[in-house]
């Protein structure tokens, strides 16, 4: 793209101007929407947030699944100067409620035709019809504050982290963090007009919003917009809608593999796919491997979160690795191992947490100074609360949460490791690690496993496989079988969850 672009609707024009007629998105029922359509609904929810008068530096909030509406929404908030705050429609009404009093929103909109639990949201805040096709939206607030100074007109988006493992908070995202993941993104797959994209990671997450969807508005690339994960549609959309880049989270993987074992399909049709990606979530080594033997690609990963605007680290376009590396650095990012106690640059090769910095960081916490003081510090740098290891080519290994650390025997237990061991057992799908306090600063291991279907758990051939794999302090202590393991609405295991489950276990062993 010639011109210099410096707002997320500036990326759209170039292709109002440039190839309106273009297809963009893909639909279920198989309509498609050109980028002179999404233009004309652009212009729609625009004209209606002006009547609105709503200003420069208002939140939107958009209760949410993934349909052409909002996307249109995002890039009328981008014309008007407001932030768009994306909210997923399958949280539970009092986490809606709290997310528009957070974000002091001027409007609620509600995606109501593409998502019956959107549609119950709007009634809850008795929503009325908008001028834009299939939805709905709240009265005005009158006594939402515009955020002042430079902010004002540097952000673009408001993105609440998604609690795992505590309370929310709202990641400021500026118009320049995200035009510039998105050229990374189209940089490291190659991203064409040519390319369709599987688009069912909400638009609520960083995910959605910046890897799929502006990455997309970039470079022209097409989407076959889905508003959930329907394993069956997306083997159809392989099969016959020409999808060449598929991504999600590792759970998308995990639950795709789980449906064509259930299935007995050994090679899924899929004659465009190119790319495959992972991230939001750590990577399982045996995961990866069965994945890159169905397809035949590498299932490339990278590093990164929501107050980065996206990745940081990213496996390169070529390059099928034999680990679970995270991959490279990107373009004007930089990731530092640090001593958690001191802050100290750790020499290659040692675990420490995670420092970041870059063009993609985001400003702060919104309206949360003390969230923001905790994690900032000297140099411009974020502590992120990740544990990892770099190693001499510059390869970035992401092992876990501080937090999830867990202290057993005196050592160090990083969770990622006992679950990697474990998810080399043909019975188990995945598993997730917890930590229960014993007492003293120690912690009992606590395993929870989800088993692929018709798997049977016999604990103790679980417990002589991984003999062999685990020292006797990183052994669990419990291992439970779950049906499903519990997940927030972006497919990130609900860890803090298991810990309150392991925590109301009774002392007595399995």
């Amino acid at each position: 793209m010639a011109s210099v672009t410096q707002r997320i609707h500036h990326l759209l024009d170039h292709w109002l101007t440039e190839a309106p007629d273009q297809p963009f998105i893909h639909l279920p029922d198989g309509r498609c929407v050109t980028f002179a359509e999404l233009g004309a609904l652009a212009y729609i929810a625009e004209t209606e947030l002006r009547a609105l008068d709503v200003r420069p530096g208002d939140r939107v909030m958009v209760v949410a699944e993934n349909c052409p509406e909002h996307a249109a929404l995002i890039v009328a908030c981008s014309r008007v100067g407001a932030w768009s705050c994306g909210v997923n429609a399958r949280m539970a009404p009092g986490e809606i409620e709290a997310f528009a009093e957070r974000a002091d929103a001027r409007v609620v909109y509600f995606t109501a035709a593409a998502s019956p639990t959107a549609a119950a949201h709007a009634a809850r805040f008795d929503a009325t019809l908008s001028a834009l096709p299939g939805m709905l939206r709240s009265a005005v607030r009158p006594e939402a504050q515009i955020e002042p100074g430079p902010l004002r007109d540097a952000v673009a988006a408001l993105i609440f982290t998604s609690g795992t493992t505590g309370e929310p908070k709202g990641v400021m995202l500026t118009h320049d963090a995200l035009i510039h993941f998105a050229r990374v993104t189209r940089d490291a797959r190659a991203l064409t007009p040519a390319d369709r994209s599987y688009a069912f990671v909400p638009m609520t997450h960083i995910f959605g919003l910046g890897t799929v969807l502006i990455s997309s508005l970039l470079s022209g690339a097409q989407l076959v917009m889905r508003p959930q994960f329907d394993p069956d549609d997306l083997l159809d959309a392989l099969a016959h809608h020409g999808v060449s880049q598929l991504q999600g989270p590792p759970t998308l993987f995990s639950r795709l593999m789980a449906h064509l074992q259930q299935h007995g399909i050994t090679k899924p049709v899929a004659p465009a796919l190119r790319y495959l990606y992972t991230g939001a979530g750590p990577l399982d080594l045996a995961l990866k491997q069965r994945v890159e033997a169905m397809f035949g690609l590498a299932l490339h990963h990278g590093y990164g979160l929501s107050e980065y605007a996206g990745s940081v680290h990213v496996t390169r376009l070529g390059e099928q690795r034999p680990d679970t590396s995270a991959g490279y650095a990107v373009a004007e990012a930089e990731v530092q191992v640090t001593d958690p106690a001191t802050g100290r640059p750790l020499p290659l090769g040692e675990r420490g947490e995670l420092w970041l910095r870059g063009r993609g960081l985001m400003p702060g916490y919104f309206r949360d100074p003390e969230a923001t003081a905790a994690v900032m510090r000297d140099g411009g740098w974020y502590a992120s609360g990740d544990l990892g290891e770099m190693h001499a080519d510059g390869a970035l290994f992401v092992v876990g949460r501080l937090k999830e650390m867990i202290i057993r025997s005196g050592f160090n237990v990083y969770p990622a490791e006992v679950e990697t061991a474990l998810n080399t057992h043909p019975s188990i799908q995945r598993s997730a690690v917890v930590g229960r306090p014993e007492g003293d600063g120690n912690e009992e291991i606590v395993a929870f496993v989800e088993l692929r279907p018709g798997a049977p758990l016999e604990p103790a051939a679980l417990r002589e496989h991984l003999r062999s794999r685990l020292a006797p302090y990183k052994r669990p202590a419990r291992i439970v079988a779950l049906a499903e393991l519990p997940t927030n609405n972006n497919g990130k295991i609900l860890k803090r969850v298991l810990r309150e489950q392991a925590g109301s276990m009774m002392s007595q062993g399995d």
